[in-house]
């Protein structure tokens, strides 16, 4: 009975959906307040119609219903009750029902927080969110509908994928959808501004802490999806430039465009048109990622593998949002007055080049992502496009990037003067180039590149907070500073904080894969590693057979003290699934980390195996300084809204 009151709620969703994308569209056409109330009142009776149809399903997983056919096909009775609870979005079916119920979410937080708006503009935001609601209810119903039933009921499912039967899968979804359908407001903003012909400062300060709430969340599903992937698929990386990672990061890039150039905007009045395009393009790289994961057309192990003509409904939804969007762009962008006025060197010249590199970032992705599918969709061959492409495309712009980064900030709003910005960047220059010199006598390989990136970090680290100390005169003036400055400080802080991260763990990295018996023992990056023997156990829903390393530091200074330690790697078969999966073990090192997994044993002797080890120098700081550019992002939406500046050539002291 709850799944049919489930499904009866996503039917009766999808009218109220239909009801909200045109009564307040008629309501704001005819002047008729009542009508335009109405898209309020419908958003918060559509959020809960889709609450309860999702509670429905989770209800069904909790309890193993499986006449449900979704749960038959992705949960089991043995099953631990954390991954039954999350089993509910770890499907096709499932993520969809999350996805559109984190949709109505938002709308609902909008037609709260909005009321400030002119009730037209409201209205408008609030019909554009209920056609993106009703196109994907209409995707769920007709061919990803959750509440299907078997008859008769099977007695046990066909349980989860093992590799998505982890704590970290419990949260990363949601809130990697929040971030991608987060975008979805900015959207909705872009397409009434230009059905208005209206963009200015006022509209881009009710916009940014939407953009800014936005990006934080897709931020930290990017971390926690890159942490999950280090420790869970034992090939002993954060990143691989797989399809459905990048589908990602071009929504995360475009969108550190976006909120930068709508800070611009509300501040300076400018980049108008501008930042309406990247409110488009944002909200499209998210559905061209929920494309990618659903259509059938790459193999991923983050992809969900379903029928292709599911993805030619999400491919028509995306043209028909995308497109239309742009068609409209291209009519109304040229009624949009232009912004304020700027000189080639000024903040905001130097905001747009970043716009610049960042839009040049997600078009490269974009295209390594999506050519070798073109070249397979007309039957040109195929290709496999990965770590050294990007490499080789994004690594040469890294640096003028990160230059600009440290720069910026030293550079005053509309005019600004070369030489007085270069004098106010002589410290962080000079610490700089020390630690790049520093970096350069280290006995690691690849001396030139990590030099550089270093480097690089330590002007963009030592920039920023240089601009803190040349906008306070002292202690008790630090408190009178923004809490959107302040997100700045962090969240570029954060960045130079993951590329010495990033730059250590991949160049300076150790690996070592080898033959251990019983017995045997090796040194490995500084330590004695000896091999204990294995011991087999019982889990929950699982056989192991658990690998015992004990670690002894091989000197001083190695951050492992007297020792010893021990890495525990399994090996896991899952008997509903009959399926193998390696589990890596971790001992941290400072900020390193040591990293052990267990391939196959010998098959003559069962105390011979294949054992990799691995030692990252610095990977904590690149989830570190993941977290930092998130809690940046989150303190800068406290910030309160600006008003427009009037121009003037002399330094301001307020946020970026």
């Amino acid at each position: 009975m709850i799944i049919e009151l489930g499904h009866f709620a996503l039917c009766l969703a999808l009218v109220l959906a239909l009801l909200q994308a045109v009564l307040p569209l008629l309501g704001a056409r005819y002047n008729k307040a009542a009508w335009m109330l109405m898209g309020r009142q419908a958003s918060i009776s559509l959020c809960g119609l889709v609450t309860i149809a999702f509670v429905a399903l989770i209800h069904a997983y909790a309890l193993s219903d499986f006449s449900v056919q979704n749960v038959y096909q992705n949960s089991h009775t043995l099953k631990p009750w954390l991954y039954k609870i999350t089993g509910a979005w770890g499907n096709h079916e499932g993520s969809m029902l999350l996805w559109t119920w984190i949709l109505t979410f938002w709308g609902l937080r909008f037609q709260r927080r909005g009321r400030q708006l002119p009730l037209v503009f409201q209205a408008k935001v609030i019909a554009v969110q209920g056609m993106l609601c009703f196109g994907f209810l209409l995707f769920i119903l007709l061919t990803s509908n959750p509440f299907l039933r078997l008859d008769p009921a099977p007695i046990e499912g066909l349980d989860l994928n093992p590799i998505l039967q982890d704590p970290l899968l419990a949260i990363h979804p949601p809130m990697l959808y929040a971030g991608y359908v987060g975008f979805s407001v900015a959207f909705c903003f872009a397409i009434v501004a230009l059905l208005e012909k209206k963009v200015d400062a006022e509209w881009a300060g009710f916009l940014r802490p939407w953009v800014l709430a936005a990006w934080s969340c897709l931020t930290f599903g990017i971390i926690l999806g890159a942490t999950w992937a280090y420790y869970e698929l034992g090939w002993g990386g954060f990143w691989f430039w797989d399809p459905v990672e990048n589908a990602s990061l071009m929504p995360w890039l475009a969108g550190t465009a976006l909120l930068h150039s709508v800070s611009t905007l509300e501040r300076r009045g400018a980049l108008k048109v501008w930042t309406i395009f990247l409110c488009i393009f944002t909200f499209s790289l998210s559905l061209l990622g929920t494309f990618l994961v659903r259509s059938g057309v790459l193999t991923s192990v983050h992809a969900f593998a379903v029928d292709p003509a599911r993805g030619i409904f999400i491919l028509t939804l995306l043209t028909l949002v995308t497109g239309g969007a742009l068609l409209l762009y291209a009519v109304r962008a040229p009624y949009i007055q232009m912004g304020g006025s700027f000189k080639p060197v000024s903040r905001e010249s130097a905001i747009l080049l970043n716009n610049v590199f960042l839009f040049t970032f997600a078009v490269t992705v974009f295209m390594g992502t999506l050519y070798p599918l073109f070249l397979s969709a007309l039957n040109l061959g195929s290709i496999s496009v990965g770590a050294p492409y990007f490499s080789a495309t994004l690594t040469p712009l890294l640096m003028p990037f990160a230059a600009l980064m440290g720069f910026a900030p030293a550079l005053s709003w509309r005019e600004a003067s070369l030489g007085q910005a270069a004098r106010k960047l002589r410290i962080p220059f000079v610490m700089a180039v020390a630690l790049a010199a520093v970096v350069a006598f280290l006995p690691y390989p690849d001396k030139v590149f990590s030099t550089a990136m270093f480097g690089a970090a330590a002007w963009i680290l030592f920039g920023t907070f240089q601009d803190i100390v040349r906008r306070t005169n002292g202690l008790s003036m630090v408190r009178n500073l923004s809490s959107g400055f302040y997100g700045m400080v962090i969240a570029h802080a954060g960045f130079a904080v993951l590329l010495m991260g990033v730059t250590g763990a991949t160049v300076w990295k150790e690996e070592k894969i080898l033959w251990l018996t019983k017995g045997d023992h090796l040194t490995f990056a500084g330590r004695t590693v000896l091999f204990l023997g294995t011991e087999a156990g019982i889990g929950p829903n699982y056989d192991y057979e658990r690998g015992i390393f004990s670690v002894q530091a091989g000197g001083i200074g190695t951050g492992y003290g007297t020792g010893p330690y021990f890495l525990n790697p399994e090996k896991r078969w899952y008997p509903s699934q009959e399926k193998e999966t390696s589990e890596v073990s971790l001992l941290p090192s400072g900020l390193g980390m040591l990293y052990a997994v267990m391939g196959e044993h010998d098959t003559k002797d069962q105390n011979r195996w294949v054992v990799r080890f691995y030692y990252h120098p610095l990977v904590m700081l690149a989830f570190g300084g993941g977290v930092m550019i998130g809690l940046g992002g989150i303190l800068a939406a406290r910030r309160r809204r600006t008003h427009v500046e009037p121009p003037q050539k002399t330094e301001e002291k307020g946020a970026a």
